[in-house]
């Protein structure tokens, strides 16, 4: 019996992002084209300069719950006609805000386009804020709070990032708010939120898929052509990192049957000129399946089903995290062998197999990430919010390839720094408080559960 040889891969095919263009109207609200006929669907993205980082002090929350509020009526019509609406063209009306911007987008056939542009249109330029709709917005997001508290994930989550920042930064507080500041919330916040912030100048319109340049710029000119354009407000300043000694905050949870673990520090900006090195070198620590902290931790020594590591990039310095849930019984264990993959990636080159391994992944699936109307556009917001260049995309698989063993080392050399880690671990003291001790990691400190 003859065995079939495994056929060789060929040689990546060329990869091109679909063409846009960028327009301004007269009102100042900008707009990006990019047609794509495969299908006959249109995605549409508002990108609205109107994230979290905007939320005033003691009203966090207020970006997310303005977002949401948009759907639940307009001057003309309720929040049941605007959704009965959309479902009649077989669409639906997405809002949201992260940290940097807010998202509102529908996806539809394109022979609905014109009446959904025009929906779409009175939801961003005319809504009425119904009080008791957004009062039970809040009472969602309350809902919503007791239900994290009692969850090790979101704790942990939330407690990394009060220990990372000082407070008065906003990155400190939940993106969608505590209790106190979500119940603090008024109508009349949300309306002056969204008068100051969603403005023609704060929003820039993508439309992708089957549709001409001219006939998108016709109707979105017919849409938002008398939007009156007024200046936003300034952002604030978030550049508060707490203090950068080592440290293990324990926080308490007695009930939970495993640890979450949370150890970084401080990260970098979006736009940092290291990025395409920083990916390469976060996906070999911790970023794939195959990375050295996966490995590590569940395959040669079990303490996990899964850990990995991540730079959560924004417009202002994210932060860099290790996450996993492990045994209780070996969290100092599990802390250690972190500490060392990180010593590892800062003390020599990877070797060459290693770095092709990552390399080769993240050319090999950057283009099937951009298949639909609604990646392309995902994709054209995340330009607009961190202001890439146009040939981001067209560009990316040849920087991925070109960072070298050098290049990773200087990056973990650079910006991943075991010196300032802090560590975040939600769990039982009693199991896990002495060995954490014992590890001499830093001082040790246990508090309970906070929403503060």
């Amino acid at each position: 019996m003859t065995l079939a040889i495994r056929p060789a891969p060929g040689p990546s095919r060329e990869y091109h992002f679909p063409e846009f263009s960028r327009h301004v109207m007269a009102n100042g609200l900008k707009v990006i084209v990019a047609p794509v006929h495969k299908l006959p669907v249109v995605t549409l993205v508002a990108v609205v300069d109107a994230g979290a980082i905007a939320d005033p002090t003691g009203f966090e929350g207020l970006a997310q719950i303005t977002a949401e509020a948009l759907r639940e009526g307009t001057e003309k019509k309720n929040g049941i006609e605007i959704l009965e609406g959309f479902e009649r063209l077989g669409s639906s009306l997405e809002a949201g805000a992260d940290w940097d911007s807010t998202l509102v987008s529908i996806t539809l056939l394109s022979e609905h386009l014109k009446e959904g542009l025009s929906l779409m249109a009175e939801v961003l330029t005319e809504p009425s804020f119904p009080s008791g709709e957004i009062e039970r917005l809040k009472a969602e997001r309350l809902a919503e709070r007791l239900q994290i508290l009692s969850e090790p994930r979101g704790l942990a989550d939330e407690s990394f990032s009060r220990l990372l920042y000082s407070s008065g930064s906003r990155y400190a507080e939940p993106i969608g708010g505590t209790s106190v500041s979500i119940a603090a919330v008024t109508r009349a916040d949300v309306v002056e939120f969204f008068e100051t912030r969603y403005t023609p100048r704060t929003v820039t319109m993508i439309m992708t898929g089957d549709v001409e340049v001219n006939q998108a710029l016709a109707l979105l000119n017919d849409a938002f052509g008398n939007w009156e354009a007024k200046a936003a407000a300034p952002h604030k300043d978030l550049e508060k990192e707490a203090p950068t000694t080592r440290s293990v905050e324990i926080v308490s949870k007695s009930d939970a049957a495993q640890v979450e673990l949370r150890l970084g520090h401080l990260g970098i900006p979006r736009t940092h000129p290291d990025y395409f090195s920083v990916v390469v070198m976060n996906a070999l620590l911790g970023g794939l399946f195959s990375s050295r902290i996966n490995l590590n931790l569940r395959e040669r020594h079990g303490y996990t089903y899964g850990a990995s590591s991540y730079f959560d990039w924004r417009r202002n310095s994210g932060p860099f995290v290790i996450s996993t849930a492990i045994q209780s019984e070996v969290t100092a264990d599990a802390l250690r062998e972190c500490i060392t993959e990180i010593d590892g990636m800062r003390s020599q080159e990877v070797s060459a197999d290693e770095l092709s391994l990552a390399t080769n992944y993240l050319d090999g699936v950057f283009p099937i990430r951009y298949e639909t109307t609604s990646a392309i556009a995902s994709a054209l917001a995340n330009m607009v919010v961190f202001d890439l260049p146009n040939d981001f995309y067209n560009t990316y698989r040849a920087n991925i390839r070109a960072v070298t063993p050098a290049d990773v080392l200087a990056a973990a050399k650079t910006h991943v720094h075991p010196d300032r880690l802090r560590a975040v671990v939600v769990g039982d003291p009693g199991v896990i408080k002495e060995s954490l001790e014992k590890l001499s990691f830093g001082q040790v400190m246990v508090h309970a559960p906070s929403d503060k």
